[in-house]
C-alpha cells in the first residue's frame, strides 16, 4: 500500500516538472533564478535611489538657499557674510562626501545582489590638494553623473517593476471594495495578469541597465584600469624578489650549516688519516691523499658556490662589509667608497651586491683593466651604485660581446632601478646604477 502511495506520488511530480518545462517562457520566467536576482537587484536600486535623491537633494537645497541668500537677502555685518560664504564654499565639500559614501552603497548593493566587483580603481580621496584634487579626478564626476542616473532608473525603473509586480494587490483592492461589474472585473484581471508576466521582463532591463552604468562609471576608467594592473604587476614582481631572495638565503644556511659541515669534517678525518698513516702501503697513502685533495677542492669550490648564492656577511654585517670582501677577492686591485648612512632594504642590498660582483667579474675577464673602483652612495631615496674600470671600453649592454651586461640591467630592472653604461672605445668603463631603497 505505501508502494502505491509512493509511485503516485512519484507520478505526480514527474507531471509536475513536465508541465513546468512545456510552460512557456514567459511563465517560467516568473519564478526563475535571474527573475528572482534581478527583482532583488531592482527593490535594492529602488532603496538606494531614494537615499541618493535625499542626500544629494538636501546638499543642493541648503547649497542653492545659501547662495540665494547671499545674493539676495541683505547682510547683517561681516560674520554673517563670512557664515554664507562659508555655507557655500562647504557645498562642494558635502557633496563630495556624499558622493563618496553613496559610491560605497551601491558597491556594497551591486556585489550583493549581483556579486559583481567593481574596482576601485585611483582613490579620489587621496588626490592632493585636498578637497580640489578629488575634484578635478574623472572618478569623481563619473561617480555623481551615476548617482545622478540612478535617481531616474533607480526611482522610475525600480518603482515601475516593482508597481508590476503589486499588480495583484491592487486588483484585489478593487475587486473587494468596488463592486466592479463582471466585465470590468474580468479585464482588470486580464490587465493584472499581463503585468505581472511583464513584471519579470522590467525587473532584467532594469537590473541589465543599472549594471551596465555601473561598470562604466563606478568602474575604474581605462587609464585607471592600467594604472591598477601596472600596480599590481610591480608589487607582484616585488614580492618575487623578495621571495627569491629569501629562498637563496634559506639555501645558502642549509648548504651553510649541513653540507658544508660535513665536507669540513671530512676534509679533517681524511686530513688526520693522510698525517698519521705514514705506514700504509703507497697505494693507500696516495689514495688518501687524493681523496683529502679532492674533498678541500670540493669544500673551496662550494664555499664559492653558497658565497655566489647569497653571502652570509651580508646578512649578518651589511652591504659595506660584504663589498670588502668582493673587493678583497678580486683579481686586480678594486677602491672600494661606500656611503650608506642608513641602510636599503634586504632585497636591494643583495641587488646591489650582486650587481658589483658580476660587473668585477666581467671586468676581470673582458675589459683587460689594471685598476678599477666601486662606489656606493645613499642618495635619499635612491642607492646610486658607481663601477669604474680603466680598460679597453667598448662594452654594449646587449652583451654580445659576452660581457654580461644584460644581466646587471635585468638585476637592476627587477627591482624597478635602472642602469647606464658608459664604454667609449679605449676606457674608461663607467656602469652606473640607481636602485629605490624600498623596494
Amino acid at each position: 500500500m505505501v508502494t502505491c502511495w509512493d509511485d503516485l506520488y512519484l507520478d505526480v511530480m514527474i507531471s509536475a516538472d513536465m508541465t513546468t518545462r512545456r510552460a512557456p517562457a514567459v511563465i517560467r520566467a516568473l519564478w526563475s533564478a535571474p527573475t528572482r536576482r534581478a527583482t532583488g537587484n531592482t527593490l535594492a536600486a529602488l532603496l538606494a535611489a531614494v537615499a541618493a535623491t535625499l542626500l544629494l537633494g538636501l546638499v543642493g537645497v541648503v547649497w542653492w538657499a545659501a547662495g540665494w541668500s547671499l545674493l539676495h537677502w541683505p547682510v547683517g555685518g561681516w560674520s554673517h557674510a563670512a557664515l554664507y560664504i562659508a555655507t557655500v564654499l562647504a557645498g562642494p565639500v558635502a557633496l563630495l562626501w556624499v558622493v563618496q559614501a553613496l559610491t560605497a552603497l551601491q558597491r556594497s548593493r551591486l556585489h550583493a545582489t549581483l556579486g559583481l566587483d567593481l574596482p576601485a580603481g585611483t582613490r579620489a580621496a587621496a588626490l592632493k590638494p585636498w578637497p580640489v584634487g578629488p575634484w578635478r579626478a574623472a572618478s569623481t564626476w563619473h561617480q555623481l553623473g551615476f548617482h545622478v542616473l540612478t535617481v531616474f532608473t533607480g526611482l522610475i525603473g525600480g518603482g515601475l517593476a516593482i508597481g508590476l509586480w503589486l499588480a495583484p494587490v491592487a486588483l484585489i483592492y478593487y475587486l473587494a471594495g468596488g463592486h466592479p461589474v463582471p466585465g470590468a472585473a474580468c479585464a482588470s484581471a486580464v490587465a493584472t495578469a499581463a503585468l505581472v508576466l511583464a513584471a519579470p521582463w522590467c525587473a532584467r532591463l532594469v537590473t541589465r541597465v543599472d549594471e551596465v552604468t555601473a561598470v562604466a562609471l563606478l568602474g575604474p576608467s581605462r587609464s585607471e584600469a592600467l594604472e591598477l594592473r601596472v600596480e599590481t604587476l610591480s608589487r607582484s614582481r616585488a614580492d618575487i624578489v623578495k621571495a627569491t631572495d629569501a629562498e637563496r638565503r634559506r639555501i645558502e644556511r642549509d648548504l651553510h650549516d649541513g653540507t658544508q659541515q660535513r665536507l669540513v669534517s671530512l676534509a679533517m678525518n681524511l686530513g688526520m688519516a693522510r698525517a698519521r698513516l705514514t705506514g700504509a702501503p703507497p697505494d693507500a697513502r696516495q689514495a688518501i691523499a687524493d681523496a683529502h685533495d679532492e674533498a678541500m677542492l670540493a669544500l673551496s669550490e662550494l664555499r664559492d658556490f653558497i658565497r655566489g648564492l647569497h653571502p652570509a656577511v651580508l646578512n649578518d654585517r651589511g652591504l659595506a662589509a660584504a663589498l670588502s670582501g668582493l673587493a678583497a677577492r678580486a683579481p686586480l686591485p678594486v677602491h672600494l667608497q661606500v656611503e650608506v648612512a642608513q641602510p636599503a632594504s634586504a632585497s636591494i642590498d643583495a641587488v646591489a651586491y650582486f650587481i658589483v660582483s658580476e660587473a668585477l667579474t666581467n671586468v676581470a675577464k673582458h675589459a683587460q683593466a689594471t685598476y678599477a673602483e666601486v662606489a656606493v652612495v645613499r642618495d635619499s631615496d635612491l642607492l646610486r651604485v658607481t663601477i669604474t674600470d680603466d680598460g679597453r671600453g667598448g662594452a654594449v649592454p646587449a652583451g654580445s660581446d659576452g660581457s654580461g651586461l644584460r644581466g646587471l640591467a635585468q638585476r637592476a630592472a627587477a627591482v624597478d632601478g635602472t642602469l647606464t653604461i658608459s664604454s667609449p672605445m679605449g676606457g674608461p668603463t663607467v656602469i652606473a646604477v640607481e636602485l629605490p631603497c624600498e623596494s
